[in-house]
């Protein structure tokens, strides 16, 4: 069976175990993280008070980490619920949101690999650079023009030999790989990048996945192919309309997707 068929046999079986996710996740994303996940067939839930973070992660079948809005607060609270996911085998999703665009970013994601074992780290080009120890070249959120440059693969593969975890760069090539195996999606739509908070979401709904407890390989594959097959089915349906159509055509998508459709439109290639 090849990893297009894994995956989309891993939806069909998250949607059957409806796995809790704990997402300490952004303030500007936190409502579409939400709607995903339950679109997708997983359950959310966002706890990111330091009283609660780890008692929450414990009954969790896997946690989402997005660095997007940061303060000292839930930085800590990060920590507590890392340490309580490796502590019982939880899957642990890293979102370097912004990592190399501020001295608080750059901290933090240091103090959450430094303490924190990361399952699966999902980001765009120039934020796995940083966490590679790349040079980099950040735009916010976004990556960069300069960043643009670089081999996707190559930096992937160097993040994953570093941290020991599966790192998915999604970008308009997708590459997820574990240091040996090296898989490219190329499911997606530019328009994605028009509406905020898809990055958060595909970080989420591979948690959900990475819920399942199936090979973290298989679950950061079915996450990056969720969100990109949806994001083409939501262009075709209301993509002409506009950013705010094409959004809730999104979570419409998220929550019409099956195991048939990923292995209909799923474009992955194993080297």
């Amino acid at each position: 069976m090849g990893i297009k068929q894994e995956a989309a046999r891993l939806n069909t079986r998250m949607r059957q175990e409806n796995p809790l996710v704990h997402n300490i996740t952004n303030y500007v994303t936190v409502n579409d993280c939400a709607n995903a996940l339950l679109a997708i067939g997983a359950s959310p839930i966002m706890a990111d008070d330091t009283l609660e973070a780890a008692d929450i992660t414990s009954i969790s079948s896997a946690l989402v980490i997005n660095i997007g809005t940061l303060n000292q607060r839930t930085v800590e609270s990060m920590v507590l619920a890392g340490k309580k996911a490796n502590e019982l085998g939880i899957p642990v999703v890293l979102d370097p949101v912004g990592a190399g665009a501020s001295d608080l970013r750059n901290k933090t994601t240091g103090k959450i690999l430094e303490q924190v074992k990361i399952t699966i780290l999902r980001g765009n080009l120039s934020e796995v650079s940083y966490v590679a120890g790349l040079s980099v070249s950040t735009k916010g959120v976004d990556t960069s023009d300069k960043d643009n440059n670089k081999d996707a693969r190559l930096v992937a593969l160097a993040a994953a030999k570093k941290l020991c975890c599966i790192v998915a760069v999604t970008g308009a090539i997708d590459v997820i790989t574990d240091g040996e195996r090296v898989v490219k999606v190329s499911n997606g739509h530019p328009l994605l990048s028009k509406v905020t908070g898809t990055g958060c979401m595909t970080s989420a709904i591979t948690g959900g996945y990475a819920g399942t407890k199936e090979d973290a390989f298989t679950a950061a594959a079915a996450g990056i192919l969720s969100m990109g097959i949806a994001g083409e089915i939501a262009f075709e349906k209301a993509g002409a309309l506009g950013a705010g159509s094409f959004h809730m055509a999104l979570i419409d998508a998220l929550s019409n997707l099956n195991e048939e459709t990923i292995e209909e439109m799923g474009k992955i290639e194993e080297e």
